[in-house]
């Protein structure tokens, strides 16, 4: 009998391909890269020069406990992976939580990845 949580089949993931997985390329989105603000997220933004955009997390324990900060994470993910036009050109994208704002829900989520997105221009002249 399948656990109520998890739909028929496998559940779908945000594949690695898609995740900044070492310091090094949250560091090279910090330095060079545009920064963002929406409520209750503050974000950069750098095209990836790769396939796909890519997503790095923040979540500190500001946030709250640790239900909290991996609620936070869940569905910021979730909302990155149901993007519906990804950017163009695809975008390394660090999400950093603010303590008490940050989205609960992955409607709210949504709402803030989408404000996020519309406010990303390129750089000019890269």
């Amino acid at each position: 009998m399948p656990s109520p949580r998890a739909p028929e089949g496998r559940r779908a993931r945000l594949p690695r391909s898609a995740r900044l997985l070492s310091q090094a390329q949250f560091d090279r989105v910090y330095k060079q890269g545009r920064k963002l603000v929406a409520p209750g997220v503050v974000a950069w933004a750098l095209p990836s020069g790769t396939a796909g955009s890519r997503l790095g997390l923040s979540v500190s324990r500001k946030v709250g406990g640790a239900i909290q900060r991996n609620r936070v994470k869940r569905v910021l993910r979730e909302a990155f992976r149901q993007i519906e036009t990804p950017p163009d050109p695809p975008l390394d994208l660090v999400l950093v939580a603010r303590p008490g704002r940050a989205p609960q829900t992955l409607a709210d989520a949504r709402d803030t990845l989408q404000l996020l997105l519309r406010r990303w221009q390129p750089p000019a002249g890269r």
